[in-house]
């Protein structure tokens, strides 16, 4: 079996391969003590950024016809973005399968005896209980933590992001997962989405919501609720909405790391990048590329906010 990952190198996405082929003898190269980090490509996180971090993303599936192509390795964004507004049929996703998570736990394995996963909410996708089934198949001596990031896009890249950060500071795989786990309750998404077609379409929230959604042409402002995507409010024009995400992120004093995650308009993910850094200056703050298999879903001109919270000072309430 023939299995190829994302991996990004001098700034973009490449890939590799692997057979699948376990070797069962006793491994004489050293491994490293570093925690690994592995995701999947709904985190969005951008390639320049994998590669700094050494990041592992396995990636999702998207159909159009009678077609399957991996997420970001046979299609790109352009591409994706443009049949997505002209086929006559919508795109599906399909999750990856425990046998590619599988083989990718066994190659890093090869080097490291720890490794993390974390992936999109499991309410929203499969990817998460794929993940888990394909430790189980893991069959080489690693310790693996798959978490559920409870959230989509960059709010579970951002967490990836933290945890590569923690490993190459040195901590252990406990240490890491703790600092993940606790990171989930302070990180936070709001998503301006041009119309809710394709959410609802996707099967990804009601058509009562999608309906109101529609009114007036309004914009809707979706966010994550214990793992679920819901209607967090409208707007009544884009330059409403997008003022909404810059005040979402200024309602959160102890922010230390943000990113505006858009499909299709770089220029306004930008402008609203570059105000958030001027409120924070200290923060991190990534402008990231929604791919297909979240943009199936987004449609495009949908941009978003994500900030994560940094922990409250010792004796605060």
């Amino acid at each position: 079996m023939l299995v190829s990952y994302i991996r990004a190198k001098d700034g973009n996405i490449s890939t590799w391969h692997d057979s699948g082929s376990v070797d069962r003898r006793s491994c004489t190269l050293k491994k490293s003590s570093m925690v690994r980090v592995v995701t999947d490509s709904t985190s969005d996180i951008p390639p320049e950024v994998l590669q700094d971090l050494d990041i592992t993303v396995v990636p999702l599936y998207v159909v159009f016809g009678d077609k399957t192509y991996r997420d970001r390795v046979d299609i790109g964004e352009e591409e994706f973005y443009h049949r997505l507004t002209t086929d006559s049929a919508l795109p599906t996703t399909s999750v990856p399968s425990p046998r590619d998570f599988a083989d990718v736990y066994n190659r890093l394995a090869n080097d490291t005896d720890e490794i993390i996963s974390i992936h999109l909410t499991s309410k929203e996708s499969g990817t998460y209980n794929s993940a888990l089934l394909g430790k189980e198949l893991v069959e080489k001596k690693c310790s693996i933590e798959v978490i559920d990031s409870q959230s989509i896009s960059m709010a579970c890249g951002l967490l990836a992001i933290a945890a590569a950060r923690e490993a190459r500071a040195g901590r252990s795989l406990v240490q890491v997962t703790e600092m993940v786990r606790r990171s989930l309750q302070r990180t936070h998404i709001l998503f301006l989405v041009d119309t809710l077609k394709y959410v609802v379409r996707g099967g990804r929230i009601g058509k009562a919501q999608g309906m109101l959604g529609s009114v007036l042409g309004v914009k809707p402002l979706l966010t994550m609720r214990e793992g679920d995507l819901s209607l967090s409010g409208i707007a009544r024009t884009r330059t409403r909405a997008v003022e909404r995400l810059y005040d979402f992120a200024l309602s959160f004093p102890r922010l230390v790391d943000a990113a505006v995650p858009y499909t299709t308009n770089r220029e306004a993910a930008d402008a609203l990048a570059r105000r958030v850094r001027e409120a924070f200056p200290r923060a991190s703050v990534y402008v990231a590329r929604v791919g297909p298999a979240l943009g199936t879903h987004a449609g495009p001109e949908s941009m978003g906010m994500v900030v994560r919270e940094g922990e409250a000072p010792q004796g605060s309430g």
